[in-house]
């Protein structure tokens, strides 16, 4: 096996540093558009995104859920790219996902839905970009550039850049704790690469992820990652959703990859896991509840909303190597590029 350290692992191993970086020296960025959005009072949420970016919209949307009862609806740009269509946005927060803030049809949306009587916040790593130019605020990720195609730390850090937005909203502390204490969590979380999913994985072409809750988007976006890193067909259900239909693909020693954070989801997730290792299939989950399927190491931070984020770290660092494994590069996946625009 080479000893070529992929640029994709080099990303993986500076996510708390960027994270470090962005609680820094983006804490004034994030402050005023708190204040812009504690004084409007949105009466809802829409996000703006695609890919992984996306993913982050859905871990947001649940963390707006559930700590400011702030509803959240994703919006697909083609609205306004293609079909130009207004939309009735008063008194709503716009949040636009982007680490390159380049992509035609997510900057057409942020400024239509500031034309349409939304507060517009851009969360993006290029704050002299399009997008930060469409919108009334921008939240720099100060990640640094990524240079791999897979976005890893440019993911973790928007993901935490929303976080401390809602936080500083809802003037929650002990969030706000937990997201200055997530460097030293992250770093470890970094060092676990799941030896024991990768040995299950192995040659196979198709798996499971599982997540409920916030948990779901870290799901999503672990799917995304096998697919375009190791070119395996991954598809990522709630843990709610995959009984009723998908677990009939589910066979004797069929990868099942389930991502609990310690709240009040777990227990129902972990009882979905094993029902499904009952099926012969093998699930692993990062939980000390399994009884059928196998608890597997995984780091938990100091608030329940933040576990979800050591989880995709812990991901990452697994794919990388299983794409290397493989013989793929992972800073390579075939037909694509790192900047994808769309209109």
């Amino acid at each position: 096996m080479s000893d070529h350290i992929s640029q994709m692992r080099r990303e993986v191993e500076e996510i708390p540093a960027a994270v470090d970086r962005l609680l820094t020296q983006g804490a004034q960025e994030v402050a005023a558009a708190a204040q812009a959005v504690r004084a409007l009072d949105p009466a809802f949420v829409v996000t703006v995104a695609r890919g992984s970016s996306d993913h982050v919209c859905t871990y947001l949307k649940y963390a707006s859920e559930l700590l400011l009862g702030v509803p959240v609806a994703s919006v697909g740009p083609s609205v306004a790219s293609i079909y130009k269509a207004p939309l009735k946005l008063a008194n709503s927060l716009c949040l636009a996902v982007s680490q390159s803030g380049q992509s035609p049809d997510i900057v057409d949306l942020a400024r239509s839905s500031r034309r349409d009587g939304a507060l517009s916040i851009a969360i993006t790593n290029d704050p002299s970009s399009p997008l930060a130019a469409a919108s009334a605020h921008t939240l720099n990720l100060h990640a640094g550039a990524e240079r791999s195609v897979a976005a890893t730390k440019t993911f973790v850090s928007s993901a935490v850049a929303g976080m401390l937005l809602l936080a500083h909203w809802r003037g929650d502390d002990t969030l706000l704790a937990a997201l200055h204490s997530l460097p030293q969590a992250l770093e470890k979380a970094a060092k676990i690469d799941w030896p024991e999913v990768r040995a299950t994985i192995g040659d196979e072409t198709s798996l499971f992820t599982l997540g409920r809750g916030p948990a779901w988007a870290i799901s999503n976006e672990a799917a995304l990652k096998f697919k375009e890193t190791c070119q395996i067909h991954a598809e990522s259900y709630s843990s709610a959703e995959v009984l009723h239909g998908p677990v009939s693909i589910v066979g004797e020693g069929f990868p099942v990859l389930g991502f609990a954070s310690g709240d009040a989801a777990e227990a129902s997730l972990v009882g979905i896991a094993d029902q499904i290792a009952g099926k012969g299939a093998k699930v692993f989950v990062t939980s000390d509840q399994a009884k059928l399927a196998t608890g597997i190491d995984h780091i938990r931070t100091d608030h329940p909303l933040t576990d979800p984020l050591s989880l995709i770290v812990s991901l990452y660092a697994m794919v990388e190597k299983v794409a290397v494994e493989r013989g793929i590069n992972p800073d390579t996946p075939r037909h694509l590029k790192k900047v994808t625009e769309t209109v």
